[in-house]
Protein backbone atom coordinates (compact mmCIF):
# COMPACT_ATOMS: atom_id res chain seq x y z
CA UNK A 1 0.00 0.00 0.00
CA UNK A 2 3.14 2.33 0.68
CA UNK A 3 3.49 2.17 -3.45
CA UNK A 4 -0.17 3.30 -3.87
CA UNK A 5 0.45 6.24 -1.36
CA UNK A 6 3.49 7.11 -2.97
CA UNK A 7 2.09 7.28 -6.03
CA UNK A 8 -0.96 9.35 -4.93
CA UNK A 9 1.80 11.87 -3.50
CA UNK A 10 3.27 12.14 -6.95
CA UNK A 11 -0.57 12.25 -8.50
CA UNK A 12 -1.14 15.14 -6.12
CA UNK A 13 1.69 17.48 -6.57
CA UNK A 14 1.30 16.94 -10.44
CA UNK A 15 -2.34 17.62 -10.29
CA UNK A 16 -1.03 20.62 -8.17
CA UNK A 17 1.54 22.07 -11.04
CA UNK A 18 -1.66 21.33 -13.88
CA UNK A 19 -3.62 24.34 -12.02
CA UNK A 20 -0.66 26.25 -11.26
CA UNK A 21 -0.27 26.34 -15.34
CA UNK A 22 -4.37 26.78 -15.50
CA UNK A 23 -3.46 29.88 -13.03
CA UNK A 24 -0.75 31.79 -15.14
CA UNK A 25 -3.01 31.15 -18.37
CA UNK A 26 -5.97 33.11 -16.20
CA UNK A 27 -4.00 35.61 -14.72
CA UNK A 28 -2.67 36.66 -18.80
CA UNK A 29 -6.42 36.17 -19.95
CA UNK A 30 -7.31 38.55 -17.52
CA UNK A 31 -4.46 40.58 -18.61
CA UNK A 32 -5.50 41.31 -22.10
CA UNK A 33 -9.64 41.92 -21.30
CA UNK A 34 -8.05 44.53 -18.69
CA UNK A 35 -6.07 46.00 -21.81
CA UNK A 36 -9.18 45.79 -23.76
CA UNK A 37 -10.94 47.80 -21.80
CA UNK A 38 -8.43 50.40 -21.16
CA UNK A 39 -8.05 50.14 -25.02
CA UNK A 40 -7.73 54.10 -26.34
CA UNK A 41 -6.85 53.38 -29.89
CA UNK A 42 -8.42 54.60 -33.29
CA UNK A 43 -10.51 51.27 -33.05
CA UNK A 44 -13.10 51.84 -30.24
CA UNK A 45 -14.36 49.03 -28.20
CA UNK A 46 -17.98 49.81 -27.09
CA UNK A 47 -18.03 47.36 -24.17
CA UNK A 48 -15.29 48.48 -21.47
CA UNK A 49 -17.43 47.47 -18.68
CA UNK A 50 -18.13 44.17 -19.86
CA UNK A 51 -13.75 43.57 -20.55
CA UNK A 52 -13.60 44.72 -16.86
CA UNK A 53 -15.90 42.75 -15.81
CA UNK A 54 -14.50 39.62 -17.36
CA UNK A 55 -11.35 40.32 -16.43
CA UNK A 56 -12.56 40.46 -12.63
CA UNK A 57 -13.80 36.96 -13.33
CA UNK A 58 -10.92 35.60 -14.88
CA UNK A 59 -8.91 37.04 -11.73
CA UNK A 60 -11.39 35.60 -9.29
CA UNK A 61 -11.13 31.84 -11.18
CA UNK A 62 -7.10 32.17 -11.46
CA UNK A 63 -7.04 32.84 -7.67
CA UNK A 64 -8.92 29.59 -6.80
CA UNK A 65 -6.92 27.82 -9.36
CA UNK A 66 -3.45 29.12 -7.50
CA UNK A 67 -5.11 28.39 -3.99
CA UNK A 68 -5.93 24.99 -5.27
CA UNK A 69 -2.43 24.81 -7.06
CA UNK A 70 -0.42 25.34 -3.71
CA UNK A 71 -2.98 23.15 -1.44
CA UNK A 72 -2.55 20.03 -3.91
CA UNK A 73 1.61 20.30 -3.41
CA UNK A 74 1.64 20.74 -0.39
CA UNK A 75 -0.21 18.32 0.74
CA UNK A 76 1.44 16.20 -1.95
CA UNK A 77 4.69 16.64 -0.32
CA UNK A 78 3.76 15.76 3.49
CA UNK A 79 2.41 12.88 1.88
CA UNK A 80 5.44 12.20 1.09
CA UNK A 81 7.01 11.81 5.10
CA UNK A 82 3.84 9.87 6.03
CA UNK A 83 2.57 12.85 8.20
CA UNK A 84 -0.88 12.20 9.87
CA UNK A 85 -2.66 15.49 9.11
CA UNK A 86 -0.96 15.00 5.39
CA UNK A 87 -3.57 11.99 5.14
CA UNK A 88 -6.64 14.03 6.73
CA UNK A 89 -5.92 16.77 4.16
CA UNK A 90 -5.22 14.90 0.84
CA UNK A 91 -9.23 13.04 2.07
CA UNK A 92 -10.00 16.45 2.21
CA UNK A 93 -8.86 17.62 -1.40
CA UNK A 94 -10.30 14.17 -2.94
CA UNK A 95 -13.55 15.30 -2.12
CA UNK A 96 -13.08 18.34 -3.60
CA UNK A 97 -11.32 16.66 -6.31
CA UNK A 98 -14.62 14.29 -7.33
CA UNK A 99 -16.48 17.06 -9.22
CA UNK A 100 -13.57 18.02 -11.18
CA UNK A 101 -14.59 15.46 -14.16
CA UNK A 102 -12.97 13.33 -15.74
CA UNK A 103 -9.59 13.50 -13.86
CA UNK A 104 -10.20 14.82 -10.58
CA UNK A 105 -12.68 12.45 -10.53
CA UNK A 106 -10.01 9.53 -11.04
CA UNK A 107 -7.60 11.31 -8.76
CA UNK A 108 -10.08 11.44 -6.17
CA UNK A 109 -11.61 8.50 -5.85
CA UNK A 110 -8.29 6.52 -5.79
CA UNK A 111 -7.23 9.02 -2.71
CA UNK A 112 -10.26 7.81 -1.27
CA UNK A 113 -9.39 4.32 -1.87
CA UNK A 114 -5.95 4.33 -0.96
CA UNK A 115 -5.97 6.80 2.16
CA UNK A 116 -9.48 4.74 3.38
CA UNK A 117 -8.58 1.41 3.57
CA UNK A 118 -6.72 -0.23 6.91
CA UNK A 119 -3.26 -0.40 5.19
CA UNK A 120 -3.25 2.83 4.12
CA UNK A 121 -4.47 4.22 7.32
CA UNK A 122 -1.87 2.47 9.29
CA UNK A 123 0.80 4.18 7.17
CA UNK A 124 -0.16 7.93 8.78
CA UNK A 125 -0.22 6.35 12.20
CA UNK A 126 2.61 7.90 14.49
Amino acid sequence: MKRHVDFLATLYVAWGLIFALVAVAGFALAGGAFAIAESTGPVRFGSEMAARLTGISIVIIALIAALWAVLHVFVGRRMRKMLPSARLMALALALGNLILFPFGSALGGYALWALLKDEGRRLFEP
